[in-house]
């Protein structure tokens, strides 16, 4: 039991030298809380999204997000239709390049 006693001493110590104060830690647990939180419905978020992916009932993505993407994979997007541009991500996307 004194043995614990000091671990638990010890581990005080260090947690006040490490955020400076008492104060600080209350609001190290908020914020740990809040990102455990965050990362939570992310996680649950994407798994939603992964299962309507295997489902086949995913919405086709916006047509200004395919644009942007065929712009950052250096595809040229003037003058060409959604369908021609979907056609050449793909290609792209399938050639590795």
């Amino acid at each position: 039991m004194i043995e614990s006693l000091w671990e638990w001493l010890i581990v005080g110590i260090v947690i006040l030298m490490l955020f400076g104060s008492a104060k600080k830690i209350p609001e190290f647990s908020r914020n740990l809380g809040r990102a455990t939180g965050e990362f939570k419905r992310g996680q649950a978020e994407i798994e939603k999204e992964i299962k309507s992916y295997v489902n086949g009932t995913a919405p086709e993505p916006k047509e200004a997000d395919v644009t942007n993407f065929a712009k950052t994979l250096g595809i040229s997007t003037e003058n060409k239709d959604i369908s021609q541009i979907r056609i050449e991500v793909a290609e792209k996307l399938k050639s590795g390049n």
